[in-house]
């Protein structure tokens, strides 16, 4: 059947309508009570309870839940794209009860449809996970009418947006956030220019005014900073923060990234920030492989301090998410690396005792 165009449609406004559309319908088959807003501020199950007391952990092979100041998750889609399987694994055996959605089942969780939105949620329910926020490729694209950066990507994660789409790509990141019930979307800072002074003032408006319409919507925008980004280390996320002041707009802290940009993160880069713009928190490691590149690593064999970076952040009242990020791959699977990647994880929180 053709799909016809309301007067002054585009293409993809007519997608996020079907979208959303099929979503309040598909959605209300498991939809739970809204929560309040404090909700956002306490770390029990999103849908409801447990299947088991914890007691019972022996019997349902469920293990023991965390006890930390921080919402310890992983993202999904580092363990498997069976969103099931990741959700088993995350809930029953690492013992977490927070997750962060990035992709499933070969997707971007912004290609979802609305059948899978909901699918997704009755898994959140089944293993009783909440969701830290929706790992979105917002603004992981070229900065328009700038030389394309030489770390631009076109499939990166299953994500394959223009410029133009950003737009799109925001609202529908806030209607995923609202059908999963967090408060954060995370998002970037375009690919890296050689020279972004002639750009710079340009994108922080552009950051400023996402930001300011997510929070419109309840929704706070998380900046990752990452290598191959416009945003890479420490110093370079505290300049645009100061530069962007927009209480929707926190940092997604990412030390492994910022080791990989040649920064060292803790305490140096740390230490630049303002601690209560960090809104969340990315957990891998990084190795030196030569002058200048660097690998990826399990969680505690790299070079990041992460018990001093686990400890500062427990000191500065940090509450939101830790959340793994494996990227490793030398335990021969994605759920293998991430298993010995969290063994590191767990141990390097109990040392620094936020676990």
């Amino acid at each position: 059947m053709r799909e016809h165009c309301l007067k002054g449609e585009t293409p993809e406004r007519v997608a996020r309508r079907k979208f959303l559309a099929g979503l309040g319908a598909a959605v209300a088959a498991t939809a739970a009570a809204s929560l309040p807003s404090h909700a956002f501020m306490t770390p029990p199950p999103l849908f409801g309870p447990r299947e088991a007391p914890l007691g019972d952990q022996q019997e349902t092979g469920q293990a023991q839940a965390l006890n930390s100041p921080f919402r310890i998750a992983v993202i999904n889609d580092e363990i498997s794209q069976d969103f099931g399987r990741a959700c088993e694994v995350a809930a029953r055996e690492f013992g977490m009860q927070w997750i962060e959605l990035r992709g499933m089942w070969n997707k971007n969780v912004l290609n979802l449809d609305a059948n899978e939105v909901a699918n997704a949620r009755r898994i959140l329910e089944k293993y009783g996970l909440r969701v830290t926020d929706i790992a979105s490729p917002l603004f992981k694209v070229d900065w328009k009418g700038a030389p394309q950066s030489k770390f631009s990507q076109h499939s990166d994660f299953h994500a394959d947006f223009t410029f133009d789409q950003q737009h799109e790509v925001l609202e529908h990141a806030i209607e995923l956030a609202k059908a999963f019930q967090t408060d954060r979307v995370r998002c970037f800072d375009f690919w890296r220019l050689d020279d972004q002074k002639p750009y710079r003032a340009a994108i922080n408006e552009k950051l400023l005014q996402a930001a300011n319409k997510a929070g419109k919507k309840g929704i706070t925008l998380l900046l990752e900073n990452d290598a191959g980004l416009n945003t890479a280390t420490g110093a370079e996320a505290a300049k645009v923060l100061d530069a962007v002041q927009s209480p929707f707009l926190m940092l997604n802290w990412d030390p492994g990234n910022a080791a990989a940009s040649g920064e060292k993160p803790f305490p140096d880069g740390y230490n630049l920030l303002p601690k209560g713009r960090i809104g969340h928190c990315h957990c891998k490691d990084a190795v030196k492989k030569g002058n200048e590149d660097y690998d990826w690593a399990p969680m505690g064999a790299g070079v990041v301090d992460w018990v001093g970076q686990f400890k500062a952040l427990k000191r500065d009242g940090y509450r939101f998410g830790v959340s793994l990020e494996t990227h490793w791959d030398g335990g021969g699977t994605p759920e293998k690396s991430s298993r010995r990647s969290w063994a590191g994880m767990k141990e390097l929180l109990q040392k620094a005792g936020a676990l």
